[in-house]
């Protein structure tokens, strides 16, 4: 009876704050306190499950990114990137796809949001389709979400080295980034060869006048903006080099406040504090989850199909549906504990599925319900909003079906056979 509440609790979770503005992690707390109580549990036991190490490292990231916004390094980054390319369609529209990569690589978990406002204009202006341009922001962010100085890395190598697996952060990050520029290449071959049919600035009959396109503006490199670049790649060096990435993170953005206490007053206003409790609200629950019995109760309903290969499929496409109405990173946090019993079969390899699952988690985040979706639609220099967000939509369709297919014949079939 326990285990069924339990499923019902999880499940109340993603319904309650999919359809309601309640943040997921709050829902997962509350959850975990009482399904604790309904399994004898004790509520130090909850209170101990909490994941401090995870707390550090969302807290550090997102710090780190908010100084180098609030001093400009990103506006220095973006500036003279656009410098590079002189109207040239194809080249807007790939430096734009690297630069949604370069931002979420860097920590920033709305890299497409931020670049939205610029890039929809832009395309406006040289007629790239809006739809290519709104899926190149995305994938771009996608490509490099597993960066090992990421939320997404750092936080996917922790959790499921944790759970006794061991998982190449490198190969984390380059088979979602293989796989999502393979998929932007196949829709610049689609969409990107000739430019839209609507001549967007003439202002003719069903046309959108397109607006001016600002200047690139002229961010010069001080002192400060060096440093700050200098410690993200720093950041990046020591992800790579196995330091935590959290305390790292933590430690550089604290040096840097205190190089500029006064100039860096804002920064905490762009800490992730609903990543926070999302993650670690999740986390929580999960715990509980698994002192109860519950995900071994799971791990037995999938040994049950016979086909653990067959298991990770649905797994994954349950990931990609999931992720695709809400949080990527919640839907991980509970996609992986999931998967390892499956592991502890031995039957499948570690990396494959959880490459695999990280893939499926975020490259849904296309989806015009997701927080970067939202936005690059908001900015979309269209006629028709309905129209274009009933596109998006249907893209995503395809993307929650075919990504899990993609991941599962890549990355999880080979190590299965």
């Amino acid at each position: 009876m326990v285990h069924v509440l339990s499923l019902l609790a999880l499940a109340s979770v993603f319904a309650l704050a999919t359809a309601l503005p309640v943040n997921m992690g709050l829902l997962a707390f509350v959850a975990a306190f009482l399904l604790a109580a309904l399994s004898g549990l004790p509520a130090d036991d909850v209170l101990g499950a909490f994941p401090g190490d995870t707390f550090v490292l969302v807290v550090g990231i997102t710090l780190l990114f908010g100084v180098a916004k609030v001093n400009g390094t990103i506006d220095l980054v973006v500036a003279a990137s656009l410098r590079l390319v002189r109207g040239k369609r194809w080249a807007v529209t790939w430096l734009m796809f690297a630069l949604s990569a370069v931002l979420m690589s860097l920590g920033s978990v709305l890299a497409a949001g931020m670049l939205a406002p610029i890039a929809m204009p832009i395309a406006a202006r040289y007629r790239i389709k809006p739809l290519l341009m709104a899926l190149m922001l995305l994938h771009g962010m996608a490509s490099t979400a597993f960066s090992p100085i990421t939320v997404y890395g750092a936080f996917t190598t922790r959790v499921v080295g944790e759970a006794g697996f061991a998982v190449d952060p490198l190969l984390l990050f380059a088979v979602p980034f293989g796989l999502n520029v393979l998929i932007a290449t196949l829709l610049w071959a689609l969409l990107g060869r000739r430019p839209s049919e609507v001549d967007q600035g003439t202002g003719g009959p069903g046309t959108v006048a397109a607006p001016p396109v600002a200047a690139v503006p002229d961010v010069r490199v001080t002192p400060m903006r060096a440093v700050t670049l200098t410690g993200m790649v720093a950041l990046l060096v020591a992800g790579v080099l196995g330091v935590d990435v959290g305390i790292a993170a933590l430690v550089i953005g604290t040096a840097l406040l205190l190089a500029s206490p006064f100039g860096h007053a804002s920064s905490f206003d762009h800490v992730s504090w609903n990543a926070v409790v999302l993650v670690c609200g999740m986390l929580t629950c999960m715990a509980v989850l698994e002192r109860n019995g519950t995900l071994d109760l799971l791990g037995d309903a999938a040994a049950a199909l016979g086909s653990p290969a067959l298991a990770a499929l649905l797994l994954c496409l349950a990931v990609g549906v999931v992720s695709a109405f809400g949080s990527s990173i919640g839907t991980l946090g509970i996609g992986l504990p999931l998967a390892f019993p499956l592991l502890e079969q031995g039957q499948l390899g570690a990396a494959g599925v959880v490459v695999a699952l990280a893939f499926c988690s975020t490259v849904v985040d296309i989806s015009p319900f997701s927080t970067n979706g939202v936005i690059v639609l908001a900015q979309a220099q269209v006629a028709d909003k309905r129209r274009f967000q009933r596109r998006m939509l249907a893209y995503c369709g395809l993307v929650v079906v075919g990504a899990p297919l993609l991941a599962w014949s890549t990355a999880v079939l080979p190590g299965s056979l």
